[in-house]
């Protein structure tokens, strides 16, 4: 049982590094809109890139993210990633943690 636990003790971590990975690039994607960023730049791209089609499916299922001007797309976002980490990656840990 201690391979299965570590296998999922694995996949747990992993899962982590790329939550903390991608809300990086949503504070990125954030900060590059209130700065005049060239959309040219590879940088610029890759972070549009990896976070526009999640705002965009946000901004269309949720009706009041855009607020005056204002968009909460991000917040909503971080949010929902928050609730992925506390449901999946710690019960993921959790679980492996008891299997040991």
């Amino acid at each position: 049982m201690e391979y299965i636990a570590n296998i999922i003790y694995g996949l747990a971590g992993t899962l982590q590094v790329l939550y903390h990975l991608y809300m990086l690039v949503i504070i990125g994607s954030v900060i590059l809109s209130w700065v005049n960023a060239d959309p040219y730049n590879m940088l610029v791209r890759t972070i549009r890139s990896c976070t526009d089609p999640v705002f965009t499916k946000i901004r269309q299922n949720i009706p009041y993210v855009m607020m005056g001007g204002l968009d909460l797309s991000p917040l909503v976002l971080i949010l929902i990633l928050q609730f992925a980490n506390y449901a999946v990656i710690e019960n993921l840990f959790l679980l492996a943690s008891r299997m040991r």
